[in-house]
């Protein structure tokens, strides 16, 4: 379970170009994910893509998704992956050289995409990260055609889970998971579609595990030093449940995850 510090944003004045490498790091392991695989699987079946359709995937990373979904549309369709960092839209291309891939310079708020011009929109793991989600899920909403379907697949903060441990000292570390920009994306997915006039066609979730044996330290310290930072926790409150976390894991006993939601809509034709 590797996920980017929550709030860093989908935007460029949130981007820090030597954070490249671990950025890049961090979303391969999560295309790595049981959890997430198994997600997109779920969506990309409910989306029912055809050959010949155009999709734009928002927030396309290092174009991993992007890759799958033009396979699915395969030689007569066009798949276009937005991303304003980059950083990440070089390692897509390198990484999608010879393919039908095209990656392109953008912004969730605004879409570089004419008018009703796509009949597919995948976004994963974006709007968490944005102050005006509803503003992008109106942009893609403008750049589908009548009938045309999109999915959106984000992480619920709200829902993480951390064990073992002091419950209250559990419970300050994992709030500090809540202070990004829109921490309970998840839950709201199906609401933003329906208020920007889709109509919601089936829905998913997939808990991210962490492996039992290992803790995830980048994720557990950057919360533990928020925590500290914020005065949720002492320094010496937060150090004992780093031994707890260690403990537990050496004995194959950790449990930390978070949920995944997913939702598939359409546009009325």
């Amino acid at each position: 379970m590797a996920h980017t510090q929550p709030g860093t944003g989908f935007q460029r004045r949130h981007i820090d170009p030597d954070r490249v490498a671990p950025l890049v790091g961090a979303l391969d392991s999560q295309d790595a994910n049981p959890g997430v695989r198994r997600l997109r699987a779920w969506a990309e079946e409910a989306l029912a893509i055809r050959p010949g359709e155009r999709l734009v995937d928002v927030g396309s990373g290092t174009g991993s998704q992007t890759r799958a979904l033009a396979d699915a549309v395969g030689p007569d369709g066009v798949a276009i992956g937005v991303e304003p960092n980059e950083g990440l839209r070089a390692v897509a291309e390198e990484r999608s050289a010879g393919s039908r891939v095209r990656f392109t310079d953008g912004d969730a708020l605004a879409l570089p995409l004419p008018d009703g011009s796509m009949d597919l929109v995948w976004c994963e793991r974006v709007l968490q990260h944005l102050a005006d989600p509803d503003l992008a899920v109106a942009e893609m909403a403008r750049v589908l055609r009548p009938g045309g379907r999109v999915a959106l697949l984000d992480t619920d903060w709200g829902t993480t889970l951390l064990h073992p441990g002091e419950p209250d000292v559990v419970r300050a570390l994992t709030s500090a998971a809540l202070n990004g920009a829109n921490p309970y994306s998840g839950r709201r997915l199906v609401g933003q579609l329906s208020a920007a006039g889709f109509v919601v066609d089936d829905r998913g979730s997939q808990a991210l595990l962490q492996d039992h044996r290992t803790v995830a330290w980048p994720l557990i310290r950057m919360l533990g030093e928020a925590a500290v930072r914020t005065g949720a926790l002492t320094a010496e409150q937060r150090d004992t449940l780093y031994a707890d976390l260690t403990e537990a894991a050496g004995r194959g006993a950790l449990h930390m995850s978070v949920t995944m939601f997913g939702v598939v809509a359409r546009l009325p034709a």
